[in-house]
């Protein structure tokens, strides 16, 4: 029976991981988003559980912000994306605490919940789509970010998408890099068709509103 339990235990459950995210240039491009290297590249722990890896993950920083690239293959169907029902869309969901608190289990002024949706948007729905969602049982909420503070570029590929992104620091309270260099840091790339492919723990977990389940990110030069 012991043999049963524990492998029913996702193995990232055992761990708390860390990544480097590197310093890099997040200049961002209304045609062309940002651009970052090899270097950049974060790992999926959910790897370890079996999971199903069909995205690519590049994140990076600066002072005035994070930025993000993930380019996702092996897709047939067009993304799932609802301006009505965000949560549940596809697209790159990114929880940040600015504070990297892991013995809360309740959200704080400084967790931040963002995503980005590569259709959605506009009148034909076929813009990408961003913003600051809320986090379930939250103790205090960030503030608003500021408008521009959050931007996207997508690229639509015959098999899938690249997305890049930009948070700038006015919509991460609490972000300084210098000070606060180490962040607590989830992610989860979303596909209807292809399922989640997540940072660490699975979407079994109540990883959506739990900071002590997330992982560490610290921002290296």
């Amino acid at each position: 029976m012991a043999a049963n339990t524990a492998s029913l235990i996702h193995p990232t459950l055992l761990f708390r991981f860390e990544v480097p995210i590197q310093a890099h240039d997040c200049s961002f491009s209304a045609g062309q988003g940002v651009s970052l290297p090899e270097s950049c590249r974060v790992t999926s722990f959910g790897e370890l559980a079996g999971d199903r890896q069909f995205a690519e993950v590049r994140m990076a920083w600066e002072k005035s912000g994070l930025a993000f690239v993930i380019d996702v293959s092996d897709k047939k169907a067009a993304p799932w994306c609802r301006d009505s029902r965000m949560e549940d869309s596809d697209g790159f969901h990114l929880w940040i605490d600015t504070r990297c608190s892991p013995g809360i289990h309740r959200a704080t002024q400084y967790c931040h919940r963002f995503l980005f949706m590569p259709t959605g948007g506009g009148p034909r729905l076929d813009l990408p789509m961003t913003g600051l969602m809320p986090i379930n049982r939250a103790r205090q909420n960030p503030k608003s970010p500021p408008t521009g503070s959050i931007q996207v570029h997508v690229q639509t590929k015959p098999d899938g998408y690249r997305m890049a992104g930009r948070i700038a620091a006015g919509a991460l309270t609490g972000f300084d890099a210098i000070q606060y260099p180490r962040l607590g840091i989830y992610y989860a790339v979303v596909d209807r068709e292809l399922g989640w492919q997540t940072f660490s723990l699975s979407q079994d977990y109540p990883v959506v509103e739990d900071p002590s389940l997330w992982g560490e990110a610290i921002l290296v030069k």
